[in-house]
């Protein structure tokens, strides 16, 4: 960077016209500021990870609070290093956070359990009778599934509560005092139509927790729904003092409606138009396709959610993709170190996956499964990550390796599967971002042999989500009126370089021939699962 850029950096910071987004991912909470022409000029990171007690995923209280804190912190100190500037105010921002889970607080706005994840798999009573009840798929990870299971289970928390909301949705209450979430957000809470929750839905769900004994209005209990470009929340004086606790950081910056992963992945890889799609892979994998015509069927592996501003998506989601594999190379990379020959996490994964790369399209006859956590698109409830071989086949790490690879995403093929035989549904591309693709032309290459469909990885594809959040802020301030497909298109993807990976005939026949050495493996998987 030049001594000007420098400078004129420097100046918008000091003159509070960068664009914050921060969003809480499952190990990491990360922040992105972006200047005036939408490129990120700074970041900070908090790195965290979830509890599992009792059966159950969750993060405490406090944790969220440290995360958002340090995360910020981290942000500062990245602006004070690089330009010598303080932060203390921005012409927007926005919080994100991954989608679902379960956040029910009292009247006084005490949390009544701690934040419980998507990643678990405790619902699936509440999940088949809504889904049954309603005709339509009520995930296990949704918050209208965590609240009726936990009135099913007759939770003693149940009496108290006087209104839900997911961890994006909390993190901007504390921010903006204002219970509201972007639409993408609120369509992994309760079904979504004509912009709103389904007025239907809500009725006849409202009916089956009475017949339970739970008879609050589902209307007064979920957060408000919001469109993105929505303006009204700003930062109030105490959550300016909670964000930044030495006091730099001035209230009334204007906040857009908080969004989920899902949401700000497809802000962050121009995925909003119909007919494109995404795929977020990291802890876990989901993909995400605009629809241009309303399903024929109901089909427990695909979501029905929606972009930011309220187009409908099929989403397929996985709990599970890269946990197992970063298992794997922190391993080897303890061999390397044994060995003499340290490598850099970087150089190790490049070292792998590319070496992968040059195994058999089969793998070998090597497979293996990656559930860590409990993977419904599989009709597993619990993990037990698994590995096998064909015995009379050589053993390479490069086989190894591949399977490993395909095992992130051999779950997400399965959804994907419905719905391109049984739906018809057909994708231009699908744009991938996320850990998994950060080795180039790995990972994207043997989704799209897995797919049929070519799969591009942005050159703007590894600033993830938190910049999608600020994107999403500056489109509050900047869009003016316009549509946010056309204003991404316009404002900052124009002239954007991708690499894109095309379906291979070999590669798809080997992953084929894998898939059936999977769908054998899942057997012994759901019989451990029973144990």
């Amino acid at each position: 960077m030049d001594n000007n850029t420098a400078i004129n950096m420097k100046t918008m910071i000091e003159n509070g016209s960068c664009f914050l987004g921060i969003e809480f991912g499952s190990t990491r909470v990360k922040a992105v500021l972006i200047g005036e022409d939408t490129k990120p000029i700074a970041s900070g990171a908090f790195d965290w990870e979830n509890s599992f007690n009792g059966g159950i995923w969750y993060y405490p209280q406090e944790q969220i609070i440290e995360a958002l804190q340090g995360c910020y912190r981290s942000l500062k100190e990245d602006i004070l290093e690089k330009y010598g500037a303080e932060l203390t105010s921005a012409a927007g921002m926005g919080i994100s956070g991954m989608m679902h889970g379960y956040m029910p607080f009292d009247s006084e706005g005490r949390l009544l359990v701690p934040f419980r994840t998507w990643r678990n798999t405790i619902t699936s009573q509440a999940a088949e009778e809504l889904s049954r009840e309603l005709g339509f798929n009520i995930p296990q990870r949704w918050s209208i599934a965590h609240l009726y299971q936990a009135v099913l289970n007759g939770e003693k928390h149940i009496g108290r509560i006087a209104y839900i909301n997911t961890l994006a949705g909390y993190v901007h209450f504390l921010l903006t005092g204002r219970r509201e979430v972007g639409i993408g957000e609120a369509s992994g809470i309760f079904p979504i139509r004509d912009k709103d929750y389904n007025s239907d839905f809500i009725a006849v769900t409202e009916r089956l927790l009475s017949d339970k004994g739970f008879d609050k209005p589902l209307r007064e209990l979920l957060p408000r729904v919001r469109l993105a470009g929505s303006t009204g929340a700003v930062l109030t004086d105490a959550g300016a003092a909670l964000l930044d606790p030495t006091g730099k950081l001035r209230a009334g910056v204007p906040m857009c409606p908080p969004e989920g992963d899902a949401g700000t992945g497809m802000t962050a890889t121009n995925s909003v138009r119909r007919r494109t799609g995404n795929i977020s892979a990291g802890t876990s994998i989901f993909s995400m396709l605009v629809l241009d015509r309303p399903l024929k069927s109901m089909h427990a592996d695909i979501d029905i959610v929606t972009t930011p501003d309220g187009a409908d998506v099929a989403m397929v989601h996985c709990n599970n993709c890269c946990s197992e594999i970063d298992m794997w190379v922190k391993m080897f990379g303890e061999f390397s170190e044994l060995a003499g020959a340290r490598l850099d996490k970087s150089a190790l994964y490049e070292l792998l996956y590319r070496n992968a790369m040059t195994a058999p399209a089969d793998c070998g006859g090597a497979v293996c499964c990656n559930f860590i956590s409990g993977e419904p698109v599989a009709g597993v409830e619990n993990g037990r990550p698994l590995y096998s071989r064909e015995p009379d086949r050589a053993v390479t790490l490069g086989g190894f390796f591949r399977a490993q690879l395909y095992s992130t995403f051999a779950a997400l093929t399965l959804g994907n599967e419905v719905l391109f035989r049984e739906e018809g549904v057909s994708a231009e591309r699908f744009n991938g971002h996320g850990g998994l693709f950060k080795v180039s032309g790995a990972a994207s290459q043997l989704m799209a042999d897995a797919l049929g469909v070519p799969v591009a990885v942005l050159t703007t594809a590894g600033e993830g989500g938190a910049w999608g959040m600020a994107l999403l802020a500056q489109y509050m301030v900047c869009g003016g009126g316009q549509a946010l497909a056309d204003w991404l298109d316009e404002k900052v993807f124009a002239g954007a370089r991708a690499e894109i990976s095309q379906p291979d005939r070999n590669g798809a026949e080997g992953f084929a021939a894998f898939m059936k050495n999977y769908e054998r493996l899942l057997v012994s998987e759901r019989l451990s699962d029973k144990e």
